[in-house]
């Protein structure tokens, strides 16, 4: 099956040159290689210039993690089967990562897959947790039949490195346009709905993590929020995150009494602020525009959403 590889990218730094040399040393690498990027000041489009041609670029103000997405498929949708993303900050962790991802749509049914997240060198006892336990060690098939045993996870999928069927992808007329984040559950939703599987694939790795501040939580876990409330019928259907909230908690405390207990308190405070930034979240409806633009990571979805801006 013919791929291409589309990466959203903003001044990567000095990961980005580590990713563009990850996916440079892949087996069978496609000569579809498509970098959007989003008005970088640093060496960005530089790095970029060492892997691909096609490099497109966009307005900062024009990103969407939805329709930037889009976007990149409709450049290369009729010359491929298999439309991969990664972030700039994921780097594959073997030659073979990508040749892993595409053969789980060996199965005609898998409209989407995703691969394992191991934390970076250089991540943090909590953040090294988080991957751990989101990211298990073992393959599985998700599906409708599955909803009532994983609950919310049955949709659980990250763009961070996934992949898609094109023709399923453009059959779902791909993600929400204009979206605050969280366009890969979106999709994945609506894949299991309409009787398609998503693959994890344990042994396709990538290393990606984030040592993110209390602070960084509570304003990703607001997006969240705000992302749940408006896509309200993902959770009537599938279940909310409460039960596997809770396993995680009980997981972190476990893994950090053995391995880093002095981060146990920076864990309860994240924890408390992942909560109530949720919880505000969801109920954003009910909170001024500018605290919430204030309070959100990702500001310019308010910035683009509200003329009162």
């Amino acid at each position: 099956m013919k791929y291409a590889i589309i990466i959203p990218v903003r001044n990567g730094g000095e990961i980005w040159k580590e990713c563009v040399e990850a996916i440079k040393t892949q087996k069978k690498l496609t000569p579809y290689i498509y970098i959007i990027n989003s008005n970088s000041s640093d060496d960005t489009i530089d790095i970029a210039s060492k892997l691909t041609k096609e490099i497109i670029s966009i307005n900062e103000s024009d990103f969407n993690h939805g329709g930037t997405r889009n976007f990149g498929v409709t450049l290369i949708e009729d010359l491929v089967d298999i439309i991969i993303f990664l972030t700039q900050d994921a780097i594959l962790c073997s030659n073979t990562s990508i040749e892993d991802i595409i053969s789980s749509f060996s199965d005609p049914d898998v409209f989407a897959a995703y691969g394992r997240q191991l934390p970076h060198k250089d991540a943090n006892p909590i953040a090294r947790h988080a991957r751990n336990f989101s990211y298990g060690t073992k393959s599985f098939i998700s599906s409708l039949e599955q909803k009532k045993t994983l609950g919310l996870k049955t949709v659980f999928l990250s763009n961070s490195f996934a992949a898609y069927r094109v023709s399923k992808f453009k059959e779902l007329s791909g993600f929400p346009e204009n979206t605050i984040l969280c366009e890969d559950m979106f999709l994945a939703s609506k894949g299991v709905l309409a009787g398609y599987k998503i693959a994890y694939v344990a042994n396709s790795t990538v290393f990606h993590s984030h040592n993110y501040s209390p602070i960084d939580e509570f304003n990703r876990y607001f997006d969240i929020g705000v992302f749940h409330h408006n896509e309200n019928w993902i959770r009537q259907t599938f279940g909310g995150a409460g039960g596997e909230g809770k396993k995680f908690i009980i997981s972190e405390l476990k893994y950090l009494l053995i391995n880093a207990p002095l981060w146990i308190p920076r864990a309860i405070v994240t924890n408390l602020f992942k909560i109530i930034g949720y919880k505000l979240g969801c109920s954003n409806n009910l909170i001024p525009f500018f605290l919430k633009k204030r309070i959100s990571m990702h500001k310019a979805y308010w910035k683009k959403n509200h003329t009162d801006y």
